[in-house]
């Protein structure tokens, strides 16, 4: 890695009209900014016309994580203060049912303290004990059922017959973990979910995926395009800017991967015919190149976790074509993005898609980098 890269260097300002606080009908309505790497063209489109840049034999690569309901609204058994906990992973290398987490507010949530969720009834329904502090400065929490249903009256029990599954309850209990900078109520929590969204474990949307709807994934495989699935559960570097100014000190936290045996044998297949590998969002970006980085180059099934860092200067393996949205200034997906298309075009396109009043972040518009 390149130690002269400062993150002060990804900065830019952004008008706060242009942050999008909520979803744009259909989806596929949103805009598109698309960008020839080659050249440094830029093409203003709608996402729906996706389909006029891509090949038969192309292969989309789409994160098929699925977010979970992950805000958790708390009291302190010990002195009813309010508590909120963001699930960022699971964590079955420290034992049954326990998350690494954010909490608020974490000064005063210590080692053995413990957090009670209820209902809106005001049921106890599950419980949260603080087991330690992480490198990052979360906490793991280890979640439990209460013995009883806090000898509650029969219908309290029969409400909940079945919910025997801490997970259950954290489904039953969470709310849909928007992003900071959103700030209008989400009416429908499905529209933070892409229409592909299969296996539960996320804490953010992987957002690029959210302009697909199931008629443009038919027009697209329609067209000869092919559609493959990877999961990676978004985790804790996006709720977190890199703090230290030489990129290089930045820690990455590591994600959960997997890429089965079919997918690997689609895009080697991909390959082989000289079709694009295009990454639906910078979560499958990571996953590709992070498989490829674990194999010298070749793509194969893989399970388990990743750190890679994608910074300007990093060689991409796999990756041809890019989908992505507009990322937050000093981002680690911004750095991800300067390093597939080069910053002084990141810059041009950026400024470009505020010059023509794009919509940016989450519930934002999308780039398609070729």
């Amino acid at each position: 890695m390149d130690d002269a890269l400062n993150i002060s260097d990804f900065d830019y300002d952004l008008p706060t009209e242009l942050i999008a606080q909520t979803p744009i009908e259909p989806r596929d309505a949103s805009r598109l900014m698309v960008v020839q790497r080659a050249t440094g063209t830029i093409t203003h489109r709608h996402f729906r016309d996706i389909g006029e840049f891509l090949r038969p034999g192309d292969l989309l690569i789409a994160n098929q994580s699925r977010v979970i309901p992950a805000r958790l609204l708390g009291k302190r058994a010990e002195t009813g203060g309010a508590v909120e906990v963001l699930l960022l992973a699971e964590r079955p290398d420290l034992g049954r049912d326990c998350w690494e987490s954010l909490v608020r507010p974490g000064r005063r949530l210590h080692e053995g303290g413990r957090i009670i969720f209820s209902d809106s009834e005001g049921h106890a329904q599950l419980l949260g004990e603080i087991l330690q502090r992480t490198d990052a400065g979360g906490r793991i929490v280890r979640f439990s059922l209460p013995a009883q249903l806090g000898g509650e009256a029969r219908e309290i029990a029969v409400a909940y017959q079945g919910l025997s599954q801490v997970r259950e309850r954290i489904d039953l209990l969470g709310k849909m973990p928007l992003p900071p900078y959103i700030h209008e109520k989400l009416a429908d929590p499905e529209r933070y979910q892409t229409v592909y969204a299969r296996i539960s474990g996320s804490a953010a949307a992987p957002t690029a995926g959210l302009h697909f709807t199931p008629q443009l994934l038919e027009q697209l495989r329609q067209q000869g395009v092919r559609v493959g699935f990877v999961t990676l559960h978004v985790g804790l570097d996006t709720f977190r800017p890199v703090e230290v100014e030489k990129v290089n000190e930045h820690k990455m936290h590591s994600e959960e991967i997997f890429l089965d045996a079919p997918t690997a044998e689609l895009i080697n297949e991909t390959r082989r015919a000289g079709g694009r590998v295009i990454a639906v969002g910078t979560t499958s970006v990571r996953v590709l190149e992070s498989v490829a980085s674990f194999f010298n180059g070749r793509i194969e099934a893989y399970q388990g976790r990743t750190s890679l860092f994608i910074v300007p200067g990093t060689r991409f393996q796999v990756v041809d074509a890019v989908i992505t949205n507009f990322h937050l200034p000093r981002s680690t997906l911004l750095l991800l993005i300067s390093a597939f298309m080069g910053k002084t075009l990141m810059e041009e396109a950026y400024q470009e898609a505020m010059r023509e009043q794009y919509r940016f972040f989450s519930f934002g518009d999308a780039m398609l980098l070729l």
